[in-house]
């Protein structure tokens, strides 16, 4: 048969989890993510559930902008636009946060927290 080369694999160190948790670079990570998504999360839910209630007990959004096309087809359109926004925004950051945990796992493969 073939000349085969044997790949020999380190064993990855054992990584204590619970020291990782009460590190400062992963309560720096955590509120991070919490200061990052809740915002954009409670941004997305008004804007989201607006549409409706507008559309339920205003009649504003029927008023003409451009011809016949209403207040609430722009809003609509808007949703799709903010969608895709806030998805790139948030692959953009979690990226960033990827980095951040990348190097707690460093850190930590490395013999702990740097002090």
């Amino acid at each position: 048969m073939g000349a085969e080369k044997e790949y020999k694999q380190e064993p990855a160190k054992e990584i204590d989890y619970v020291q990782v948790t009460k590190s400062r670079a992963f309560k720096k990570l955590m509120h991070d993510r919490k200061k990052f998504i809740v915002p954009l999360t409670i941004f997305f839910l008004i804007f989201y559930f607006l549409l409706p209630v507008l559309t339920s007990y205003t009649t504003f959004l029927n008023t003409p902008v451009i011809g016949d096309i209403s207040w609430v087809w722009l809003f609509a359109l808007a949703q799709f636009i903010m969608t895709w926004v806030l998805c790139t925004i948030y692959v953009k950051k979690a990226a960033v946060f990827d980095k951040q945990a990348d190097e707690i796992i460093r850190e930590m493969e490395e013999g702990g927290e740097k002090r």
